[in-house]
């Protein structure tokens, strides 16, 4: 099992503001990875590094061998890494169908053959996008936009799915929803990085994870002795 994602000494500002310090950890290959935290801590920030939105003062990004630190967004998807952003984003004015269409963008000669039998996976997977798929994005409910942003990611044909605070917002029940989402998608070869301020519901997902506080990781192991770790209790389990 070889390392998808290398993250190695980043630091990222905003102005003077130093968001992440220094920063490295790693993924590999059919992990599901979380970054969790408090709200400011710099999980958004890494991710919007990783997928090429900031870029990094000092260090390296490797995906899969490759370095991405100077590398294009666009390309970046290309070449297989695939972000679900914070807040869903889709694409209010148009319908389920054409948003899941947009995901598939970077397909293109005979990539694009697979379409229309990558969208009925969507649809068996979500079947209330089934159901929605000629209605606009904007008239959807908060889960049912995160499946919708969830399952336009997927139509890019990702090795790799960063996924930044899917439960934001949502009911319980839906947030277990997709969560067994996340795990389907995982089961069937899709490493995961996962961005969670439901720090609960992450660790129960995860194979390895690593807490951020104010820019530096604090803490990082195997997410089941982070569930039993005391200060992760205190701080983010409410124990």
């Amino acid at each position: 099992m070889g390392t998808v994602l290398n993250v190695n000494d980043i630091n990222v500002y905003y102005g003077a503001i130093h968001a992440l310090k220094g920063i490295s950890f790693h993924v590999d290959e059919g992990e599901i990875v979380s970054l969790i935290g408090a709200n400011g801590a710099g999980k958004t920030t890494a991710m919007h590094t990783i997928s090429g939105l900031l870029r990094s003062k000092t260090g390296s990004l490797e995906f899969q061998g490759a370095n991405i630190s100077k590398t294009e967004p666009h390309k970046i998807v290309r070449m297989g890494l695939a972000q679900v952003p914070e807040g869903r984003r889709v694409f209010s004015s148009l319908t389920v169908l054409e948003n899941l269409e947009m995901g598939a963008f970077i397909r293109t000669g005979s990539a694009r053959k697979g379409i229309d039998e990558d969208l009925e996976k969507i649809f068996s997977r979500f079947p209330r996008l089934k159901e929605r798929r000629k209605q606009v994005a904007g008239t959807l409910s908060g889960g049912e936009q995160q499946m919708l942003a969830i399952g336009r990611a997927l139509m890019s044909r990702p090795k790799m799915l960063l996924l930044d605070e899917p439960s934001m917002g949502l009911a319980p029940i839906m947030v277990q929803e997709i969560f067994n989402c996340i795990t389907q998608v995982n089961a069937e070869g899709t490493t995961v990085l996962l961005v969670e301020q439901n720090a609960k519901m992450a660790l129960s997902i995860s194979n390895r994870a690593y807490v951020l506080e104010t820019g530096i990781i604090s803490l990082e192991g195997n997410a089941a002795d982070l569930l039993d770790n005391e200060q992760v209790k205190q701080a983010y389990l409410g124990a």
